[in-house]
């Protein structure tokens, strides 16, 4: 989904003047580093938007031409490097005017809140001042206020480029009660809760060795059997992988081997496990879910500690499905323990390459995933 920045223009892109009127070329001061920061910012994927108060515009006092002319400058000189705005948004209103469209109030924004294309919860307001975050409270988006001294062009790059990747999602049925949230940026301080104790270990396994924060509460039917909530934790956790990954961009694959003892499972590029048919887990962030699972041999006991086998496959098919990637797995021989925790284990290891930010490139020829 689309990720917009609306940013103020005087104050904010360049500098206001003391009578708060750019009606001139020798007028225009471009803020420290603004040009660099959003120029990295585009290249992550924002969109810009311009939306900005100008007094009288179009009256005596500020003629329509004095506008245009360094507005022009303006646009010109941010697109020359790459910065273009696919909008560009102006209340030509006196306060005394109490039009709809002066910020703080959302006249000028009313087509994008009709919209639900677009990420709300990455997307963000720019402006000096406090109009501009009246504004972003009025669209229930996050508020970054501009100014040299504290919050400058390149502190506000980092703090929206460096936004951890978080997700919590509920899921109540009647048969579970579940909410799992995770944070792909962040390690340690996973707490794991689902009634069954190796499925718990084995969920633990996933987060360790995949290096997020896993928070899972599951409450199910286990007095039936514990298929209902193995199951509903694979849907619930793939959809929050899901949520937290976003729009993807600069995501890595991989090649990953893990042993386990006697057991191994492989994580290669998935055009080699198919032609070489090579001991596999292998994990795509495709969009496209689909789940196969090979046991060499099966698995030898039908439970480990209290958790059925028969529900491994199930589980990765149910977590592929809500997540919408492409998942081959593939273990060896050998003690069933071991084949089961080497499966999850290396999931764990696919999925910590496979979300890993390498850049800002979407890594997709068809521009999306």
């Amino acid at each position: 989904m689309t990720k917009y920045l609306f940013i103020d223009r005087d104050g904010t892109l360049v500098a206001e003047p003391e009578d708060e009127q750019v009606d001139a070329l020798e007028k225009i001061e471009f803020e420290p580093e603004v040009i660099p920061a959003l120029r990295e910012l585009a290249e992550a994927g924002y969109s810009l938007v311009m939306v900005t108060n100008q007094d009288g515009l179009g009256t005596s006092s500020f003629p329509e031409e004095d506008f245009r002319i360094p507005q022009e400058f303006i646009l010109k000189t941010l697109s020359s490097q790459g910065i273009r705005f696919d909008d560009v948004l102006v209340c030509p209103h006196f306060p005394s005017d109490n039009c709809l469209c002066r910020k703080p109030r959302t006249g000028l924004v009313t087509e994008y809140l009709k919209r639900t294309d677009w990420d709300r919860g990455s997307s963000y307001v720019i402006g000096d001042r406090q109009s501009d975050a009246e504004l972003a409270a009025n669209m229930g988006l996050a508020a970054l206020q501009y100014s040299r001294e504290s919050l400058n062009w390149s502190a506000i790059a980092k703090a929206i480029l460096k936004k951890e990747r978080v997700a919590t999602v509920t899921r109540n049925t009647r048969e579970t009660r579940i909410t799992v949230s995770v944070n792909l940026d962040r390690q340690g301080g996973s707490s794991i809760s689902t009634g069954v104790g190796f499925f718990d270990h084995m969920l633990d396994q996933i987060a360790t060795h995949g290096g997020f924060q896993l928070n899972l509460k599951a409450d199910g039917d286990l007095h039936v059997d514990e298929h209902h909530t193995v199951e509903d934790v694979g849907i619930a956790l793939g959809s929050a992988l899901k949520q937290a990954l976003g729009d993807k961009r600069g995501i890595v694959r991989f090649a990953f081997a893990l042993p386990m003892d006697e057991v191994y499972a492989k994580i290669e590029g998935f055009e080699t496990s198919l032609l070489e048919q090579t001991p596999s887990a292998v994990l795509d962030i495709s969009g496209r879910p689909f789940c196969s699972f090979v046991c060499d041999a099966d698995f030898v006991r039908a439970s480990v500690g209290d958790f059925p086998v028969e529900m491994v496959p199930h589980f990765f098919r149910s977590l592929s499905d809500a997540m919408g990637i492409t998942l081959h797995l593939f273990v060896s021989p050998g003690n069933t323990h071991h084949q089961v925790e080497a499966l999850f284990k290396g999931f764990g290891r696919a999925l910590r390459q496979a979300v890993k930010v390498e850049g800002n490139q979407l890594p997709s020829s068809k521009g999306v995933l």
